[in-house]
Protein backbone atom coordinates (compact mmCIF):
# COMPACT_ATOMS: atom_id res chain seq x y z
CA UNK A 1 0.00 0.00 0.00
CA UNK A 2 1.13 3.69 -1.22
CA UNK A 3 2.25 5.92 1.70
CA UNK A 4 0.86 9.08 1.45
CA UNK A 5 3.68 11.17 3.01
CA UNK A 6 1.89 14.74 2.45
CA UNK A 7 -0.76 13.23 4.71
CA UNK A 8 1.73 11.70 7.14
CA UNK A 9 3.77 15.16 7.60
CA UNK A 10 0.41 17.09 7.88
CA UNK A 11 -0.57 14.56 10.44
CA UNK A 12 2.50 14.63 12.73
CA UNK A 13 2.74 18.73 12.22
CA UNK A 14 -0.83 18.90 13.62
CA UNK A 15 0.20 16.31 16.69
CA UNK A 16 3.59 18.33 17.47
CA UNK A 17 1.65 21.86 17.07
CA UNK A 18 -0.55 20.26 20.45
CA UNK A 19 2.69 19.26 22.47
CA UNK A 20 4.24 22.35 21.74
CA UNK A 21 1.56 24.38 22.38
CA UNK A 22 1.44 22.61 26.04
CA UNK A 23 5.46 22.77 26.55
CA UNK A 24 5.39 26.36 26.10
CA UNK A 25 2.36 27.52 28.22
CA UNK A 26 2.12 24.74 30.44
CA UNK A 27 -1.25 26.43 32.23
CA UNK A 28 -2.95 26.98 28.71
CA UNK A 29 -5.09 24.00 29.29
CA UNK A 30 -6.61 24.88 32.41
CA UNK A 31 -6.94 28.34 30.71
CA UNK A 32 -9.54 26.75 27.98
CA UNK A 33 -10.73 24.39 30.58
CA UNK A 34 -12.41 27.12 32.40
CA UNK A 35 -13.65 29.01 29.43
CA UNK A 36 -17.34 29.07 29.17
CA UNK A 37 -16.78 29.52 24.65
CA UNK A 38 -14.75 25.59 25.35
CA UNK A 39 -16.30 24.07 28.35
CA UNK A 40 -19.82 23.39 28.93
CA UNK A 41 -21.77 21.53 31.87
CA UNK A 42 -21.79 18.11 29.70
CA UNK A 43 -18.22 18.36 28.03
CA UNK A 44 -16.03 19.79 30.92
CA UNK A 45 -12.86 18.45 31.31
CA UNK A 46 -12.53 19.82 35.49
CA UNK A 47 -16.10 18.04 35.55
CA UNK A 48 -14.77 14.78 34.80
CA UNK A 49 -12.14 15.08 37.08
CA UNK A 50 -14.99 15.04 40.24
CA UNK A 51 -16.85 12.08 38.80
CA UNK A 52 -13.63 10.13 38.64
CA UNK A 53 -12.23 11.54 42.23
CA UNK A 54 -15.62 10.29 43.19
CA UNK A 55 -15.90 6.97 41.50
CA UNK A 56 -12.18 6.09 42.52
CA UNK A 57 -13.25 6.52 46.21
CA UNK A 58 -16.49 4.02 45.47
CA UNK A 59 -18.48 7.11 45.53
CA UNK A 60 -21.30 7.83 43.07
CA UNK A 61 -20.30 9.95 40.98
CA UNK A 62 -23.32 11.58 40.43
CA UNK A 63 -23.33 12.40 44.41
CA UNK A 64 -21.91 15.83 44.10
CA UNK A 65 -24.82 17.40 41.28
CA UNK A 66 -21.53 18.39 39.48
CA UNK A 67 -20.90 15.66 37.10
CA UNK A 68 -23.15 15.25 34.31
CA UNK A 69 -21.56 13.09 31.78
CA UNK A 70 -21.49 9.12 30.30
CA UNK A 71 -20.41 6.68 33.26
CA UNK A 72 -18.38 4.84 30.68
CA UNK A 73 -15.83 7.92 30.40
CA UNK A 74 -15.06 7.07 34.08
CA UNK A 75 -12.95 3.91 33.67
CA UNK A 76 -11.27 5.35 30.68
CA UNK A 77 -9.86 7.85 31.94
CA UNK A 78 -8.70 5.40 35.19
CA UNK A 79 -6.83 3.68 33.37
CA UNK A 80 -4.90 7.09 32.02
CA UNK A 81 -2.32 8.94 34.27
CA UNK A 82 -3.33 11.58 36.44
CA UNK A 83 -3.12 14.61 34.69
CA UNK A 84 -1.78 16.35 37.27
CA UNK A 85 1.40 14.39 37.17
CA UNK A 86 1.35 13.56 33.58
CA UNK A 87 -0.27 16.24 31.28
CA UNK A 88 1.71 15.28 28.32
CA UNK A 89 0.05 11.64 28.20
CA UNK A 90 -3.66 13.73 28.19
CA UNK A 91 -2.45 15.42 25.72
CA UNK A 92 -1.50 12.66 23.95
CA UNK A 93 -4.37 10.73 24.54
CA UNK A 94 -6.05 13.62 22.72
CA UNK A 95 -4.06 14.82 20.27
CA UNK A 96 -4.66 10.71 18.48
CA UNK A 97 -8.22 11.18 19.23
CA UNK A 98 -7.94 14.27 17.01
CA UNK A 99 -5.78 12.00 13.98
CA UNK A 100 -8.46 9.58 14.31
CA UNK A 101 -11.39 12.52 14.02
CA UNK A 102 -9.22 13.88 10.83
CA UNK A 103 -8.83 10.20 9.23
CA UNK A 104 -12.34 9.77 9.27
CA UNK A 105 -12.53 13.06 7.73
CA UNK A 106 -10.40 12.14 4.50
CA UNK A 107 -12.12 8.93 4.66
CA UNK A 108 -15.42 10.46 3.97
CA UNK A 109 -13.81 12.81 1.59
CA UNK A 110 -12.12 10.04 -0.87
CA UNK A 111 -15.52 8.64 -0.87
CA UNK A 112 -16.84 11.19 -3.36
CA UNK A 113 -20.40 10.63 -1.52
CA UNK A 114 -20.30 14.65 -1.26
CA UNK A 115 -20.23 15.67 -4.98
CA UNK A 116 -22.09 12.28 -6.57
CA UNK A 117 -24.75 9.76 -4.91
CA UNK A 118 -26.93 7.71 -5.90
CA UNK A 119 -29.65 9.89 -6.69
CA UNK A 120 -27.75 12.76 -7.08
CA UNK A 121 -24.52 14.23 -9.11
CA UNK A 122 -23.08 17.45 -8.70
CA UNK A 123 -22.95 19.80 -11.57
CA UNK A 124 -19.43 21.12 -10.10
CA UNK A 125 -18.28 17.88 -9.42
CA UNK A 126 -14.31 18.56 -10.00
CA UNK A 127 -14.36 21.37 -7.76
CA UNK A 128 -13.40 19.84 -4.40
CA UNK A 129 -10.32 19.25 -2.14
CA UNK A 130 -8.60 16.05 -1.49
CA UNK A 131 -9.31 14.29 2.17
CA UNK A 132 -5.49 15.37 3.47
CA UNK A 133 -6.71 19.22 2.56
CA UNK A 134 -10.13 18.62 3.83
CA UNK A 135 -8.04 17.07 7.62
CA UNK A 136 -5.84 19.44 7.41
CA UNK A 137 -8.33 22.03 7.76
CA UNK A 138 -9.50 20.35 10.27
CA UNK A 139 -6.63 19.25 12.47
CA UNK A 140 -5.29 23.12 12.01
CA UNK A 141 -8.92 25.05 12.93
CA UNK A 142 -8.06 26.96 16.45
CA UNK A 143 -11.18 25.92 17.72
CA UNK A 144 -10.24 22.57 17.09
CA UNK A 145 -6.74 22.61 18.86
CA UNK A 146 -8.63 24.91 21.61
CA UNK A 147 -10.89 21.82 21.88
CA UNK A 148 -8.19 19.56 22.23
CA UNK A 149 -6.25 21.45 24.41
CA UNK A 150 -8.81 22.08 26.75
CA UNK A 151 -9.56 18.15 27.02
CA UNK A 152 -13.56 18.59 26.20
CA UNK A 153 -15.20 15.00 26.20
CA UNK A 154 -17.22 17.10 22.90
CA UNK A 155 -13.73 15.05 20.89
CA UNK A 156 -15.63 11.56 21.49
CA UNK A 157 -18.77 12.57 20.33
CA UNK A 158 -17.20 13.92 17.56
CA UNK A 159 -15.35 10.83 16.95
CA UNK A 160 -18.97 8.48 17.25
CA UNK A 161 -20.47 11.04 14.46
CA UNK A 162 -17.89 11.11 12.03
CA UNK A 163 -16.63 7.37 12.31
CA UNK A 164 -20.89 6.68 11.84
CA UNK A 165 -20.57 8.84 8.58
CA UNK A 166 -17.32 7.54 7.18
CA UNK A 167 -18.65 3.88 7.79
CA UNK A 168 -21.56 5.10 6.19
CA UNK A 169 -20.23 6.05 3.12
CA UNK A 170 -17.75 2.83 2.94
CA UNK A 171 -21.22 0.94 2.48
CA UNK A 172 -20.55 -0.51 6.37
CA UNK A 173 -23.89 -0.29 7.89
CA UNK A 174 -23.57 -2.10 10.89
CA UNK A 175 -20.58 -0.40 12.13
CA UNK A 176 -22.20 2.86 11.58
CA UNK A 177 -25.07 2.07 13.27
CA UNK A 178 -22.56 1.30 16.52
CA UNK A 179 -20.82 4.48 15.90
CA UNK A 180 -23.98 6.45 16.25
CA UNK A 181 -25.20 4.36 19.00
CA UNK A 182 -21.89 5.38 21.12
CA UNK A 183 -22.61 9.20 20.09
CA UNK A 184 -26.10 9.07 21.06
CA UNK A 185 -24.54 7.54 24.26
CA UNK A 186 -22.46 10.26 24.93
CA UNK A 187 -24.78 13.19 23.89
CA UNK A 188 -28.02 12.29 23.16
CA UNK A 189 -28.48 14.74 20.35
CA UNK A 190 -26.38 12.43 17.16
CA UNK A 191 -29.65 10.39 17.64
CA UNK A 192 -31.09 13.19 15.30
CA UNK A 193 -29.10 11.73 13.04
CA UNK A 194 -30.27 8.61 12.24
CA UNK A 195 -32.67 9.20 9.34
CA UNK A 196 -30.59 10.74 7.39
CA UNK A 197 -27.70 8.30 7.95
CA UNK A 198 -30.00 5.14 7.34
CA UNK A 199 -30.47 6.62 4.33
CA UNK A 200 -27.09 7.18 3.22
CA UNK A 201 -26.54 3.65 4.04
CA UNK A 202 -29.42 2.61 2.38
CA UNK A 203 -28.35 4.37 -1.27
CA UNK A 204 -24.95 2.80 -0.76
CA UNK A 205 -26.30 -0.59 -0.56
CA UNK A 206 -28.42 0.03 -3.38
CA UNK A 207 -25.68 1.02 -4.90
CA UNK A 208 -23.97 -2.37 -4.51
CA UNK A 209 -27.11 -4.67 -5.23
CA UNK A 210 -29.33 -4.93 -8.45
CA UNK A 211 -32.16 -5.68 -6.31
CA UNK A 212 -32.27 -2.81 -3.56
CA UNK A 213 -33.77 -3.83 -0.27
CA UNK A 214 -36.92 -3.08 1.00
CA UNK A 215 -36.66 0.67 2.89
CA UNK A 216 -39.02 -0.38 5.27
CA UNK A 217 -37.49 -3.26 6.47
CA UNK A 218 -34.00 -1.76 5.95
CA UNK A 219 -34.42 1.21 8.22
CA UNK A 220 -36.47 -1.02 10.92
CA UNK A 221 -33.56 -3.35 11.43
CA UNK A 222 -30.72 -1.07 11.26
CA UNK A 223 -33.02 1.11 13.80
CA UNK A 224 -32.96 -1.85 15.95
CA UNK A 225 -29.45 -2.29 15.82
CA UNK A 226 -29.04 1.29 17.11
CA UNK A 227 -31.58 0.54 20.07
CA UNK A 228 -29.72 -2.46 21.03
CA UNK A 229 -25.86 -0.69 20.45
CA UNK A 230 -27.63 1.87 23.22
CA UNK A 231 -29.31 -1.12 25.40
CA UNK A 232 -25.96 -2.30 25.25
CA UNK A 233 -23.83 0.81 26.34
CA UNK A 234 -26.50 1.63 29.31
CA UNK A 235 -26.43 -2.47 30.48
CA UNK A 236 -22.27 -1.65 31.38
CA UNK A 237 -23.34 1.78 32.26
CA UNK A 238 -25.66 0.35 35.18
CA UNK A 239 -22.45 -2.09 36.39
CA UNK A 240 -20.67 0.99 36.76
CA UNK A 241 -22.94 2.97 38.55
CA UNK A 242 -25.46 0.58 40.01
CA UNK A 243 -28.25 3.26 39.94
CA UNK A 244 -29.84 3.36 36.21
CA UNK A 245 -32.23 5.92 37.01
CA UNK A 246 -29.19 8.02 39.42
CA UNK A 247 -27.29 8.12 36.18
CA UNK A 248 -29.92 8.65 33.90
CA UNK A 249 -31.72 11.74 35.08
CA UNK A 250 -28.10 13.25 35.69
CA UNK A 251 -27.02 13.14 32.34
CA UNK A 252 -29.72 12.48 29.64
CA UNK A 253 -32.37 14.13 31.94
CA UNK A 254 -29.68 17.23 32.46
CA UNK A 255 -29.91 17.30 28.99
CA UNK A 256 -33.55 17.60 28.52
CA UNK A 257 -34.45 19.86 31.47
CA UNK A 258 -31.11 22.40 31.29
CA UNK A 259 -31.39 22.98 34.76
CA UNK A 260 -27.78 24.51 34.56
CA UNK A 261 -27.85 28.11 33.37
CA UNK A 262 -23.72 28.31 33.01
CA UNK A 263 -22.98 30.83 30.04
CA UNK A 264 -22.12 29.33 26.86
CA UNK A 265 -22.45 30.40 23.27
CA UNK A 266 -25.63 29.26 22.76
CA UNK A 267 -29.56 30.51 22.45
CA UNK A 268 -30.81 28.74 25.79
CA UNK A 269 -29.08 29.90 29.04
CA UNK A 270 -29.80 33.96 29.22
CA UNK A 271 -34.00 33.11 27.79
CA UNK A 272 -34.43 30.69 30.47
CA UNK A 273 -33.04 32.62 33.05
CA UNK A 274 -35.32 35.71 32.18
CA UNK A 275 -38.59 32.95 31.92
CA UNK A 276 -41.30 32.97 34.43
CA UNK A 277 -40.75 29.09 35.99
CA UNK A 278 -44.67 28.70 35.12
CA UNK A 279 -43.46 28.89 31.35
CA UNK A 280 -40.29 27.06 31.45
CA UNK A 281 -42.06 23.67 30.71
CA UNK A 282 -43.67 24.67 27.81
CA UNK A 283 -40.42 26.51 26.17
CA UNK A 284 -38.62 23.55 27.03
CA UNK A 285 -41.05 21.63 24.85
CA UNK A 286 -40.98 24.14 21.97
CA UNK A 287 -37.04 24.83 21.88
CA UNK A 288 -36.37 21.14 21.46
CA UNK A 289 -38.79 20.61 19.24
CA UNK A 290 -38.04 24.04 17.08
CA UNK A 291 -34.84 21.46 16.87
CA UNK A 292 -35.98 18.26 16.27
CA UNK A 293 -38.47 19.36 13.23
CA UNK A 294 -35.33 20.80 10.92
CA UNK A 295 -34.90 16.63 10.66
CA UNK A 296 -37.93 15.63 8.69
CA UNK A 297 -37.68 19.34 6.88
CA UNK A 298 -34.08 18.64 5.71
CA UNK A 299 -34.42 15.07 5.02
CA UNK A 300 -37.66 15.43 3.14
CA UNK A 301 -35.91 18.46 0.63
CA UNK A 302 -32.73 17.24 0.54
CA UNK A 303 -33.30 12.98 0.17
CA UNK A 304 -31.22 13.12 -3.01
CA UNK A 305 -27.92 14.36 -0.50
CA UNK A 306 -27.86 12.42 2.39
CA UNK A 307 -24.37 13.48 3.45
CA UNK A 308 -25.42 17.50 3.47
CA UNK A 309 -28.65 16.78 5.23
CA UNK A 310 -25.91 15.47 7.71
CA UNK A 311 -24.05 18.53 7.34
CA UNK A 312 -26.73 20.62 7.68
CA UNK A 313 -27.99 18.93 10.97
CA UNK A 314 -24.62 19.62 12.44
CA UNK A 315 -24.87 22.86 11.45
CA UNK A 316 -28.17 23.21 13.38
CA UNK A 317 -26.92 21.45 16.52
CA UNK A 318 -23.82 23.76 17.12
CA UNK A 319 -26.92 27.17 16.76
CA UNK A 320 -29.44 25.17 18.80
CA UNK A 321 -28.66 22.58 21.20
CA UNK A 322 -28.96 23.65 24.74
CA UNK A 323 -25.08 23.48 25.74
CA UNK A 324 -23.29 24.21 22.74
CA UNK A 325 -19.25 25.04 22.36
CA UNK A 326 -17.09 25.87 19.58
CA UNK A 327 -16.38 21.96 19.70
CA UNK A 328 -19.92 21.78 17.73
CA UNK A 329 -18.45 24.93 15.57
CA UNK A 330 -15.19 22.82 14.80
CA UNK A 331 -16.72 19.61 13.97
CA UNK A 332 -19.78 21.80 11.25
CA UNK A 333 -16.78 23.82 9.65
CA UNK A 334 -14.59 21.00 8.95
CA UNK A 335 -17.59 18.96 7.31
CA UNK A 336 -18.67 21.96 5.21
CA UNK A 337 -15.49 22.04 3.09
CA UNK A 338 -16.45 18.66 1.79
CA UNK A 339 -19.13 20.91 -0.46
CA UNK A 340 -16.24 22.94 -2.03
CA UNK A 341 -18.20 22.98 -5.57
CA UNK A 342 -21.09 24.56 -3.50
CA UNK A 343 -18.79 27.76 -2.63
CA UNK A 344 -19.34 29.13 -5.97
CA UNK A 345 -23.11 29.82 -5.59
CA UNK A 346 -22.87 30.70 -2.11
CA UNK A 347 -23.76 34.46 -1.77
CA UNK A 348 -23.00 35.89 1.68
CA UNK A 349 -19.62 33.94 2.61
CA UNK A 350 -17.86 36.88 3.12
CA UNK A 351 -19.77 38.25 5.38
CA UNK A 352 -21.00 34.71 7.31
CA UNK A 353 -17.14 34.63 8.37
CA UNK A 354 -16.50 38.10 8.82
CA UNK A 355 -19.14 37.76 11.54
CA UNK A 356 -17.85 34.65 12.59
CA UNK A 357 -14.34 36.21 13.46
CA UNK A 358 -15.80 39.63 14.66
CA UNK A 359 -17.72 37.19 17.44
CA UNK A 360 -14.97 35.12 17.86
CA UNK A 361 -12.54 38.02 19.32
CA UNK A 362 -15.54 40.17 21.32
CA UNK A 363 -16.75 36.81 22.95
CA UNK A 364 -13.83 36.90 25.41
CA UNK A 365 -13.95 40.44 25.93
CA UNK A 366 -17.26 40.76 26.53
CA UNK A 367 -17.46 37.96 29.23
CA UNK A 368 -14.30 39.44 30.69
CA UNK A 369 -16.12 43.09 30.93
CA UNK A 370 -19.25 41.42 32.55
CA UNK A 371 -17.81 38.64 34.89
CA UNK A 372 -14.51 40.58 35.74
CA UNK A 373 -13.92 44.03 35.36
CA UNK A 374 -17.55 45.05 36.33
CA UNK A 375 -18.21 46.94 33.44
CA UNK A 376 -20.91 44.89 31.82
CA UNK A 377 -23.63 43.16 32.15
CA UNK A 378 -25.04 39.54 30.74
CA UNK A 379 -26.34 41.30 27.86
CA UNK A 380 -23.11 42.17 26.99
CA UNK A 381 -21.94 38.54 26.18
CA UNK A 382 -25.35 37.65 25.46
CA UNK A 383 -25.48 39.79 22.27
CA UNK A 384 -22.28 38.55 21.19
CA UNK A 385 -23.51 34.93 21.34
CA UNK A 386 -26.10 36.41 19.50
CA UNK A 387 -23.56 37.70 16.69
CA UNK A 388 -21.92 34.39 17.13
CA UNK A 389 -25.17 32.19 16.07
CA UNK A 390 -26.29 35.05 13.18
CA UNK A 391 -23.00 34.12 11.88
CA UNK A 392 -23.29 30.48 11.70
CA UNK A 393 -27.17 30.61 10.34
CA UNK A 394 -26.39 33.06 7.87
CA UNK A 395 -23.19 30.41 6.51
CA UNK A 396 -26.08 27.35 6.89
CA UNK A 397 -28.91 29.27 5.30
CA UNK A 398 -26.78 30.20 2.23
CA UNK A 399 -25.33 26.22 2.39
CA UNK A 400 -28.42 25.05 1.91
CA UNK A 401 -29.75 27.46 -0.94
CA UNK A 402 -26.42 26.89 -2.49
CA UNK A 403 -26.94 23.10 -2.48
CA UNK A 404 -30.95 23.30 -3.88
CA UNK A 405 -29.66 25.64 -6.38
CA UNK A 406 -27.13 22.89 -7.33
CA UNK A 407 -29.96 20.64 -7.70
CA UNK A 408 -31.79 22.70 -9.58
CA UNK A 409 -28.94 23.20 -12.08
CA UNK A 410 -28.78 19.25 -12.01
CA UNK A 411 -32.61 18.90 -13.21
CA UNK A 412 -32.22 22.15 -15.71
CA UNK A 413 -28.70 21.99 -17.14
CA UNK A 414 -29.65 24.17 -19.93
CA UNK A 415 -30.10 26.94 -17.58
CA UNK A 416 -26.83 26.97 -15.51
CA UNK A 417 -25.70 29.80 -14.51
CA UNK A 418 -28.76 32.16 -14.68
CA UNK A 419 -29.58 33.90 -11.97
CA UNK A 420 -32.30 33.42 -9.95
CA UNK A 421 -34.98 35.76 -7.98
CA UNK A 422 -37.49 34.87 -5.57
CA UNK A 423 -40.82 35.84 -6.13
Amino acid sequence: MAVDRRRITIFGAAFALRLILICLFPSLPDLLTGRVEVSTPVNSFKRLQEGLYLYTRDVSPYDGGVFHQAPLLLPLFALLPDVRYHPISIAVFYGVVDLVNAHALATISESGQSVQSRLHSAMRKNVRWDGTSIAAWFLFNPFTIATCLARSTSVFTTSGILLAVSSAVGGNSLNAMLALGLASYLSLYPALLFIPLVLLCYDRRAEKCSLPPSTSVFVTQHGGILLGSIAGLLGLSIMITGNFWEFVSATYGFHLLVPDLTPNVGLWWYFFIEMFDSFREFFLGVFWLHLASYVGGLTARLRRQPLFVITSLLGVFAIFKPYPSISDASLYLAVLPLYRHLFPLMRYTFFAISVLLYSSLLGPAFYHLWIYAGSGNANFFYAITLVWSLGLSILLADSIFAAIRDEWEQDHPERKGEEVKQV
